[in-house]
């Protein structure tokens, strides 16, 4: 059978024999809502556990909208405008609204991506300021967690009298699911604090996983620093696989951002009976795949329902390449995985983005990574812990050379926004 794999804004055709194909898994059929504006609308007036935005915003005297970056397709150019509305025709002057990219450790958005993501109108009407985490300066200490994580949080949003964050829920590799506190923690923290949340206590946690709110100490850190910083209205959308709205969850942060995730667990999660020898694997295409770095999360989806010692191939397009200058430098020098984990636990040895090659790690620990893209030069690939491919196809034929002609074949065409996992498997 030929399954459709995405692979940056189109797909590649992958062909699995009938009898090695165990499964395609894909997020369950839902409906597009008929009139995005029109929800979004009614959420914002009739929000969760909190009053309408308009009471919210009255007798405030600047606003600030916290939105995703480039790497998350959110609808800016939907939920942006009755919000923008409600705030003006609360009397806060357009000159008081920032809209603030919650970048995280990722570089800015500007120019032409910037105005993909907000549209022209509002990026010629609106300040839109970039959160840099590197840049102390530009961060407001708040004291530590329970934890003890030091929060340092964006001078920008703390200084806004109303403070409103937005975003996508979609099962995400160690928060359980994004939206919510994520738009605060990472989206606006100083590195100094990304220090502890991508430190390895969290990361290495069992519990810090795709799926899992529960007892997932991310989760419950990002929570407590997105408390801490301050929230008065939170909105989060799902989506699609066309990238269309299909719920809107607005209101208090923690209550609205649940019923999203209940909401997206029941689309978005898909059981196996047992695990599969190999799996082949996206990450959703354009935008999640532009780089290695981003694309590894596909991998953390597939490892889920990989036997132990299978395989897994990875498709991605990566048209800017491996990632960041950080990121791609520590690939490079690092030789082996187990010592660079290890290492981790050393806080002098941090590095900017070290915490996608440690997911890495988690994966390599399972199962064999091939890799196809036509984004990254072949004699790169070689660096990246995975067998490079020149063809997907090329991929299929190595798992039935390697586990025989009885081999079964799981495919994710939409690699992170299924939730994968195995019937009967403990969290």
């Amino acid at each position: 059978m030929q399954v459709q794999i995405k692979y940056g804004h189109s797909t590649v055709a992958v062909e699995i024999p009938d009898k090695n194909l165990a499964a395609i898994l894909e997020t369950a059929q839902s409906t597009p809502l008929a009139d995005a504006d029109q929800a979004v609308r009614q959420a914002i007036s009739q929000p969760i556990a909190s009053p309408p935005l308009a009471e919210v915003a009255k007798r405030r005297d600047s606003a600030c909208i916290v939105i995703s970056d480039i790497t998350r397709p959110v609808p800016n150019q939907v939920i942006l405008p009755p919000i923008l509305e409600t705030l003006e025709q609360a009397g806060i002057p357009r000159e008081k609204i920032t809209i603030l990219i919650a970048t995280g450790i990722h570089r800015p958005n500007e120019g032409k991506e910037l105005e993909e993501m907000v549209g022209r109108s509002i990026m010629d009407s609106y300040r839109i300021v970039n959160h840099f985490s590197q840049n102390p300066e530009t961060h407001t200490y708040l004291g530590e967690t329970n934890k003890g994580t030091p929060v340092y949080i964006d001078k920008t949003y703390l200084a806004a009298d109303l403070k409103i964050i937005t975003g996508l829920i979609e099962p995400h590799l160690m928060a359980g699911y994004s939206g919510g506190r994520k738009a605060i923690c990472p989206g606006l923290a100083s590195i100094e604090t990304m220090k502890v949340m991508h430190g390895p206590e969290l990361m290495e946690h069992p519990k810090s996983a795709v799926g899992i709110l529960d007892g997932n100490p991310f989760h419950m850190e990002a929570t407590e620093i997105a408390l801490m910083a301050g929230v008065d209205f939170n909105l989060n959308v799902a989506i699609d696989k066309q990238r269309q709205i299909t719920g809107v969850f607005a209101g208090d942060m923690v209550e609205s951002h649940l019923a999203g995730t209940q909401f997206v667990e029941k689309h978005a999660k898909v059981a196996i009976p047992t695990p599969v020898d190999a799996v082949v694997v996206s990450s959703a295409g354009y935008p999640l795949d532009t780089t290695f770095y981003q694309a590894i999360k596909g991998l953390l989806t597939a490892v889920e329902i990989v036997k132990q010692g299978g395989s897994i191939l990875l498709v991605a397009a990566c048209s800017e390449g491996i990632g960041s200058k950080p990121f791609t430098d520590l690939l490079f020098k690092t030789d082996d995985l187990t010592a660079f984990v290890q290492g981790l636990y050393n806080p002098a040895n941090f590095v900017i983005d070290q915490w996608q090659l440690e997911e890495l790690a988690k994966v390599a620990r399972k199962a064999d990574i091939y890799f196809y893209t036509d984004g990254i030069p072949f004699q790169q690939r070689s660096k990246l812990f995975v067998h490079p491919l020149k063809t997907p196809q090329e991929g299929i034929q190595e798992f039935l050379a390697r586990y025989g002609e009885n081999v079964q074949i799981a495919a994710i065409p939409e690699g992170p926004y299924v939730l994968a996992k195995v019937e009967n498997a403990t969290a």
